[in-house]
């Protein structure tokens, strides 16, 4: 699965339990059938299939549960990747097949000697806006009269974190586990971080759910400490409770960080503010200059701005230089 590397395993091991599914099924698959389905029944299924040459396919998750008197399966293919798959409605028509042949092939049919239906799930947590069809026929050309009835039909449901993140239908709050990733995978800064993964602990710890909270620790230790806080020194660690007490040690200092940023970042604004109005518009390079400048620095320019000639001799003679 291409670039997967930052997550490891840690991503598609979140979906190898039931709540989180449960959760996924229920916050974001919004379909009738669902009121049929009984959630409590969700069991895992073989996730590799040998194609004809004997390649095997180790990066499925598919589970089924129980749909009436009938089983449905869900076949999810979570992809870690930032570019997007045009062809991907061909792969997830062939994953299937491959299904349906090893569903054959152990009689796991019907009554009747029917094939189950499937639900092909495509996750994907990439950053350009997935615009893929997600129709298969889409992707054939069109062809004359009477050929078209020959045109194969299959598609899959997608659910891109990103486009759902940003939809402003979105709950605020953290409602289940599935929101939590998605909220968590997609935080565009760390104060909106902190708080997502303060109600995912609250979350985590009112439910049994202990193997759960070590594949969250794994995933949170390997897509968020050694990504965003590579200050942090820690073994390569799997537990959920060694994960959250390093983190919970460091949120209120964080939040301090935070807090201290932001009024650095209002006494700059005002800075240039005072700069316009001293000296007119402003060159480019003055603003993100004075990001970089410290609290003493910007004092320091505060105090000299008023009587300062030029921008220049301000910016000179101050304690930043240009």
């Amino acid at each position: 699965m291409p670039n997967e590397s930052h997550h490891d395993h840690s991503y598609k091991d979140l979906f190898s339990h039931r709540e989180m599914v449960r959760d996924l099924l229920v916050g974001f698959v919004r379909q009738d059938w669902l009121a049929l389905a009984d959630l409590d029944s969700l069991e895992t299924v073989k996730g590799s299939f040998i194609t004809d040459d004997l390649r095997e396919r180790e990066d499925d998750i598919i589970w089924r549960l129980r749909w009436g008197d009938a089983w449905l399966y869900v076949y999810l293919l979570i992809e870690l990747q930032s570019s997007i798959d045009r062809y991907m409605a061909v792969r997830i028509a062939n994953y299937v097949t491959l299904l349906y042949q090893d569903l054959i092939a152990q009689g796991h049919l019907a009554a009747d000697g029917r094939l189950p239906p499937v639900l092909p799930i495509v996750l994907y947590n990439g950053e350009p806006r997935w615009n893929a069809a997600v129709e298969l026929a889409e992707l054939i050309a069109p062809v004359p009269g009477g050929l078209a009835a020959y045109r194969p039909s299959s598609r899959y449901l997608l659910l891109d974190e990103g486009a759902i993140i940003n939809d402003p239908t979105f709950p605020a709050e953290v409602r289940n586990l599935a929101a939590a990733l998605f909220q968590l995978e997609h935080a565009r800064d760390e104060a909106t971080w902190l708080k997502v993964y303060e109600r995912l602990v609250g979350l985590l710890d009112s439910q049994a759910l202990g193997s759960l909270k070590r594949a969250f620790g794994r995933w949170i230790y390997k897509s968020f400490v050694r990504k965003k806080r590579r200050s942090i020194r820690l073994p390569d660690i799997d537990d959920y409770q060694e994960v959250h007490a390093v983190l919970e040690q460091r949120v209120e200092q964080w939040n301090r960080e935070l807090i201290e940023k932001g009024r650095l970042e209002g006494e700059s604004r005002l800075l240039l503010r005072m700069m316009a109005r001293r000296f007119g518009p402003l060159p480019d390079w003055v603003e993100p200059q004075l990001a970089q400048a410290t609290e003493a620095e910007l004092h320091a320019l505060a105090d000299k701005v008023l009587d300062a000639d030029s921008l220049d001799a301000l910016l000179t003679n101050g304690s930043t230089g240009h």
